[in-house]
């Protein structure tokens, strides 16, 4: 399954998408009149929520107001239970690892591209990283051709993103926990492509 963050929405045709898709999920917190869903179950084993942080990033709802009722709905579903928080700051992240330790499996935190050196696993038995990295040309400026984001950077000007090339890894996380959903192990994944 996929989940999406604060760019879903930016080209248009993914609403009647995401309106029928099981497998794709968009943050919950985007808005009751947004398509899609933001928890789903895979395999009836798995429920995974998608939500996004409100620090630096312009939200409709606080992931705050929702976050307990969801964790709620997804482990009267499934034993195992995977948030993607996708946040700019790490505090935000760490915070809300903390405050659901051992009542989800695992809190992944998404957004920022950038791996973190931070996998563990919280006294109550929830895995947590602030974030997983990203899939797709390391040699880059978070994945686009670096002359353009120094560009941008630089004047202030609108700059045309253009995906980098070359130096492509797949990053992410390898989480293990016992069939309750505890997690005992939580690994940092980087796969040259």
């Amino acid at each position: 399954m996929i989940t999406l963050g604060n760019h879903t929405y930016r080209r248009d045709g993914i609403g009647p998408y995401l309106e029928r898709s099981e497998r794709v999920i968009r943050p919950a917190n985007q808005g009751a009149w947004t398509p899609g869903r933001g928890l789903t179950v895979v395999d009836g084993r798995v429920a995974v929520v998608s939500l996004m942080g409100q620090l630096f990033i312009d939200v409709p709802v606080s992931p705050w107001e929702i976050v307990d009722a969801l964790v709620e709905e997804a482990r009267a579903q499934a034993p195992v239970v995977v948030l993607d928080f996708h946040a700019e700051a790490t505090s935000e992240k760490v915070a809300m690892a903390t405050w659901l330790d051992g009542r989800v499996t695992a809190v992944i935190g998404t957004h920022t591209h950038v791996q973190t050196n931070d996998a563990r696993i919280l006294p109550k038995g929830t895995a947590a990283v602030t974030d997983a990295g990203m899939t797709g040309p390391h040699d880059s400026v978070i994945g686009v051709k670096a002359e353009l984001a120094i560009r941008r950077m630089r004047t202030r000007l609108p700059v045309r993103f253009e995906p980098a090339e070359g130096g492509v890894r797949l990053e992410g996380v390898v989480v293990d926990c016992t069939d309750e959903g505890r997690a005992t192990g939580i690994e940092l994944l980087r796969v040259p492509v």
